[in-house]
């Protein structure tokens, strides 16, 4: 499972930090403030770190060369932008960061940090589906947050050229359209599924990986 290292854990990152460790990742979390940091490691089922995260020591004692992710989600712009480019050095391939100011947003796109996530983004529910879902599009959530509807695409050999009734439903989701010439319709039992055919998938809460393997991994 992918390695993310998360600089802050004031609430967004707290609570970014909790959803990616029930979607299975391997978290680690940096916090300064040896107060906040103790608050945090009683709360979290993962490693976590007084430090601070702009200090190469620090990272390279969590292994940052191992990670796949590095998510600065403190409060404070300076500290997350010279963070995220002390990170580049170590080819981390995949550096998200919050940004409070929004007129600091374009120096951190300067620089190189791949996705910069302003104040009406920076929910830690949209900070988690950045990492877990990067290529698929949320519709909504239904019920109380049971499901989701995704937009997906489809891309696994072992399911092209079968017919949509041997495919969905399933237990974990059922897929509600498909989209053929940009027209959306309703498919049915017996049509062909075809190689990156785009569709609409009802999916119940926490299967999306299990569901995106079946649907999108060529195996």
């Amino acid at each position: 499972m992918d390695y993310v290292i998360i600089m802050g854990g004031g609430r967004v990152g707290l609570a970014l930090a909790n959803l990616l460790i029930n979607e299975g990742y391997d978290i680690t979390l940096i916090e300064s403030d040896e107060s906040l940091c103790g608050e945090v490691a009683s709360e979290l089922d993962a490693l976590v770190v007084c430090g601070n995260g702009t200090n190469s020591k620090v990272l390279e004692e969590i292994n940052i060369e191992d990670a796949e992710y590095f998510i600065a989600t403190t409060g404070n712009d300076e500290a997350n932008l010279l963070s995220c480019i002390l990170v580049r050095k170590y080819n981390v391939p995949h550096i998200i960061a919050r940004v409070s100011n929004p007129d600091h947003e374009e120096a951190f796109k300067e620089v190189g940090i791949e996705k910069v996530i302003s104040p009406e983004r920076a929910a830690a529910s949209y900070l988690q589906k950045v990492v877990t879902r990067p290529n698929t599009a949320e519709l909504m959530t239904i019920g109380q947050g049971d499901g989701e509807i995704l937009d997906m695409t489809i891309t696994n050999d072992k399911i092209i050229g079968k017919k949509f009734k041997d495919v969905s439903p399933t237990k974990d989701f059922i897929i509600i359209a498909a989209y053929q010439n940009k027209t959306l319709v309703i498919p049915q039992p017996d049509n062909i599924i075809s190689r990156g055919e785009k569709v609409s998938v009802l999916v119940k809460r926490g299967t999306f990986k299990k569901v995106s393997k079946k649907l999108e991994k060529n195996s």
